[in-house]
C-alpha cells in the first residue's frame, strides 16, 4: 500500500516506529511531521507560546495549508493520523479526496483531555470524520461504537525490540529498591509517600521531583532517555508503574516497556494488566495501598533464581504478544 502518515517524527515517537515496520512489510510510507512544524514554531520564542495559547497564531493555518500542499497530485491507499490535534476537521475532508480510507490512533484518551498535549478541539470536532478509529482502551472503544456509531479496534501499546540489545539489559546489575521514572504529579506523589512512609527506599527518575517529595529514603534522579532509560525500567527489583484518570482499567505504554526490558513491574490491577500477564510469574499488581506495600515487601524478598526467571519470562511475553513488528503485521489485517 502506499500509505500517508501524519503525526510526530521525534525520536520517541511511535509513528517513527511504525513507519519503519511499514517500510520492512514493503509499504511505501509519505510521514509528514505535523506536531513537529507546531511545535518548531512554539518553542522558537515566548511570544509564540502566547499567540498559540490564546488563539492568535497562524501556525495552525499554515499547517493546514502545508499538508495539502504536501498531499497535491497524490492519492494513497489509507491515510493514517496519530491523534489529530494538528489537523483541523475541515483538512480532514479535504484529505478525502486523496484516499479510499483515512484511520486514527489515539495514544490518549479523546473524551478526556488530562494535560495540553493529550487533546484539543481539533480532535473532538473531527472524531466522526474518520473511517474507523485505533485505541489502545477498552472503554475508548466501546464509548466510539456507542457514541458516534462507528468502528474502532483495539491495538495496545507495543515494545520496540530494535530499541536496545539483550545483551545490555543484562548487563545491570539488581537494586534493591522501588523505582518510578516519569515527571511529578499531585496524585503520583500521594502513591510515592505511602512507599516512603513505611521506610522503604524509592528513586525517582524525571524533572521537578524535589519539589514534590523529600525524605532519608528518597534518591531523586534526572530524566533517563535513550539506553539509559531502557536500562533504568530493568535494573530495579520494583519499578512501579501508577495509571493516570485516562486510563485508570486499561494500560500505558509503560505496561508493556517494563516487563518487555526484562523488568518487574508492579502495577495497578487493571482489566489489561489482568489479561496480558500472568501475576508472580510475569508482573505484580496491587488494588490499593496495603497492597502496594505488601507487594513490594515480598518482591524484596524474593530468590536471585525467582527474580531472573520472572524477568525473562516477562519479555518473553512481551516481545511474543507485544512487539511493534508483530502489532503492525495485525493492523494492516
Amino acid at each position: 500500500m502506499k500509505i500517508l502518515l501524519l503525526g510526530s517524527d521525534y525520536n520517541w515517537s511511535i509513528e517513527r516506529i511504525y513507519k519503519r515496520e511499514l517500510c520492512n512489510l514493503g509499504h511505501e510510507v509519505v510521514h509528514l511531521p505535523i506536531q513537529n512544524w507546531f511545535y518548531d514554531f512554539y518553542y522558537k520564542s515566548s511570544l509564540n507560546k502566547i499567540l498559540s495559547r490564546i488563539g492568535l497564531s497562524s501556525i495552525e493555518s499554515k499547517i493546514q495549508q502545508r499538508v495539502l500542499t504536501e498531499v497535491k497530485g497524490l492519492t494513497f491507499d489509507l491515510i493514517w493520523v496519530f491523534k489529530g490535534m494538528e489537523i483541523q476537521p475541515k483538512t480532514l475532508i479535504e484529505l478525502k479526496r486523496y484516499t479510499k480510507r483515512i484511520i486514527n490512533f489515539n495514544p490518549d484518551n479523546p473524551f478526556i483531555f488530562s494535560g495540553k498535549g493529550s487533546g484539543n478541539k481539533n480532535v473532538t470536532n473531527g472524531m466522526h470524520l474518520y473511517d474507523e478509529h485505533f485505541t489502545y482502551d477498552h472503554k475508548v472503544k466501546e464509548k466510539i461504537e456507542k457514541e458516534l456509531g462507528m468502528k474502532c479496534s483495539l491495538i495496545p501499546f507495543g515494545f520496540d525490540q530494535e530499541a536496545i540489545i539483550n545483551d545490555d539489559l543484562h548487563s545491570v546489575q539488581d537494586i534493591k529498591a522501588v523505582c518510578f521514572v516519569g515527571n511529578p504529579d499531585s496524585y503520583r506523589t500521594e502513591i510515592l509517600k505511602v512507599i516512603l512512609d513505611n521506610g522503604l527506599l524509592l528513586h525517582v527518575y524525571g524533572n521537578g521531583w524535589n519539589k514534590f517529595l523529600e525524605h532519608p529514603n528518597l534518591s531523586i534522579h534526572g530524566p533517563a532517555y535513550k539506553n539509559e532509560y531502557y536500562l533504568t525500567l530493568r535494573k530495579y527489583r520494583v519499578q512501579l508503574n501508577i495509571m493516570r484518570m485516562h486510563n485508570l482499567d486499561s494500560h500505558n505504554m509503560r505496561s508493556i516497556e517494563i516487563p518487555g526490558c526484562g523488568g518487574l513491574m508492579l502495577a495497578p490491577l487493571t482489566r489489561d494488566h489482568r489479561k496480558f500477564f500472568e501475576e508472580g510469574k510475569e508482573a505484580f499488581f496491587y488494588d490499593n495501598s496495603n497492597q502496594l506495600i505488601t507487594q513490594v515487601k515480598n518482591m524484596f524478598e524474593l530468590e536471585e533464581e525467582e527474580v531472573q526467571i520472572i524477568r525473562i519470562n516477562a519479555r518473553e511475553k512481551v516481545l511474543k504478544n507485544f512487539s511493534y513488528s508483530n502489532l503492525t503485521k495485525e493492523f494492516i489485517k
